[in-house]
């Protein structure tokens, strides 16, 4: 309603035929004429989609959608040392302790849309994995406790049991070769998005560029996201992801 309100403050009010003629009610039409520009240019902002920031329209949840019911998968490789640095540590994560030495971890494997957007918390009533289910997840989370979480948030999302949805994140993390840059990281390093997407490409044939994404925070690596067929068979181009996530230029932060 502003950007219609706005347009039509912005329009002259010379005399034109309207204005000139007299009302048969005894309202004069020079009263109604901004009235009826401003619901028409209105109308004309919300054809346009002026009415709705495109940022507000991606990304968003759609909590309690049917499960099963998505379009790809992308995989979130958590880089642990900027996860940490940005305030992972301070929750208390064991991904964070000294001496792990923790590079890329598995953050999640989480259903999306092919336009934007993802389903989140499919279905309340298998929000707890067994203890067996969770089982199936340990080495490919770094703690059972983001394994729940993911489960709970993306994972009933799936269609699939616990069982089988930790079975096809391990199934993607394998999928993907850490190029050897990251393997081992005890200095602090300098990357741009696009070296930083052609070491992934390098490592793992059949991925591009418009197949992966990079996320920062304050200037440092957090994430790497790579997007996967539903099917897990191949990579898949990734669907809207909204506005550039890191600089130009980033800091890698150290392992420790």
């Amino acid at each position: 309603m502003q950007d219609g309100q706005a347009l039509s403050r912005a329009l002259p009010t010379g005399t034109g035929p309207m204005q000139a003629a007299s009302s048969a009610d005894g309202v004069a039409p020079a009263r109604r004429t901004p009235r009826i520009i401003g619901a028409a240019l209105l109308a004309i902002a919300l054809a346009l989609g002026l009415a709705a920031p495109v940022a507000a329209q991606r990304s968003s949840a759609s909590r309690g959608a049917p499960a099963g019911q998505f379009d790809y998968y992308l995989l979130a490789l958590s880089w642990s040392p900027g996860f940490c640095a940005a305030g992972g540590a301070e929750k208390g994560r064991s991904q964070c302790d000294l001496g792990r030495q923790l590079g890329f971890v598995v953050h999640g494997l989480w259903p999306q849309y092919a336009g934007n957007g993802y389903p989140s918390e499919c279905a309340p009533a298998a929000r707890f994995p067994s203890r067996l289910a969770l089982e199936g997840a340990d080495g490919v989370f770094p703690d059972r406790g983001l394994a729940r979480h993911e489960w709970r948030i993306h994972g009933t999302c799936s269609g699939k049991s616990p069982t089988d949805f930790f079975a096809d994140v391990r199934r993607a993390r394998d999928a993907v070769t850490i190029p050897a840059a990251f393997k081992t990281s005890p200095d602090t390093q300098r990357w741009t998005v696009l070296d930083l997407k052609r070491a992934f490409v390098a490592a793992n044939p059949g991925l591009r560029t418009d197949m992966m994404d990079v996320s920062c925070r304050r200037g440092a690596l957090q994430e790497v996201l790579i997007c996967f067929s539903k099917d897990l068979r191949a990579f898949t181009p990734c669907g809207e992801r909204g506005p550039p996530r890191c600089r130009a230029a980033f800091r890698v932060d150290p392992m420790r």
